[in-house]
C-alpha cells in the first residue's frame, strides 16, 4: 500500500486502537498535529526481501512512461543495464498479457486518478459492456489484435464511449442525498 502511494503510514495492527483514540481525542483538524499523532503510532515498514517496494525506483521510472510500448521498452533497456530477474519476469508478464487488455489498463489507471468514484464506476461498466458486446474486438477472447501496435488509440477509445444499440443502458448510480451530519476528515 505504501509503495503505490494509497497509504502513507504503516501501524501494526496492535497499536491501531491506540491510535484510534488519539485520533479521536484530539480537537483540531490540523494535519501537522494529526501527522505527529499518526507518525507517534507508526513504524518502519517490515519489508520482505522481494518486497516490490524495493523496486520504486524502477516502478516510478519505467511506469511513468506514457504508453505500453514505452513501458515494456523502457523495462527492456533496464533489463539490459541490470539484469534483475524481478523485471525479466514482469517483461515476461506483459507479453504473455491480452494486449489491449494492456492498453485499457493503462488508460483506465491513468483517468481513475481524475475522476470521481462514480465516473470510474461507469468508467469501469463501458469497458466491461463492450467487451461482452464485442464490438470492438474478439480479444478478450481470442486476444486479436495480437501485437499492441495493431491496436489504434480508436479502438482503445471505443471501450470508454457510451454504448449504442439496443438492449445496452449506460449505468445509472443512484443520487446520493446529503447526509446532515456534517464529516470531515481530519487529515
Amino acid at each position: 500500500m505504501l509503495a503505490c502511494g494509497l497509504a502513507t503510514h504503516f501501524v501494526n495492527s496492535n497499536r491501531l486502537p491506540l491510535l484510534e483514540e488519539a485520533l479521536v481525542e484530539v480537537d483540531t483538524v490540523d494535519p501537522a498535529v494529526v501527522c505527529a499523532i499518526i507518525d507517534r503510532y507508526s513504524q518502519e515498514v517490515p519489508l520482505k526481501e522481494k518486497s516490490a517496494y524495493h523496486k520504486l525506483d524502477i516502478i516510478n521510472r519505467c511506469f511513468s512512461k506514457r504508453t505500453v510500448e514505452e513501458i515494456l521498452s523502457s523495462l527492456e533497456q533496464e533489463a539490459v543495464d541490470g539484469a534483475d530477474v524481478w523485471i525479466t519476469e514482469t517483461i515476461q508478464s506483459l507479453e504473455k498479457a491480452s494486449p489491449i487488455g494492456l492498453k485499457l489498463t493503462l488508460r483506465s489507471f491513468r483517468e481513475g486518478r481524475l475522476q470521481t468514484i462514480e465516473q470510474c464506476f461507469i468508467r469501469d461498466y463501458r469497458m466491461f459492456c463492450h467487451a461482452m458486446k464485442r464490438d470492438v474486438s474478439n480479444d478478450f477472447y481470442e486476444w486479436e489484435p495480437s501485437k499492441l501496435e495493431l491496436i489504434s488509440d480508436e479502438m482503445v477509445d471505443r471501450y470508454f464511449s457510451k454504448i449504442d444499440g439496443e438492449g445496452w443502458v449506460d449505468l445509472k448510480l443512484p443520487v446520493r442525498y446529503k447526509s446532515t451530519i456534517s464529516i470531515m476528515s481530519k487529515l
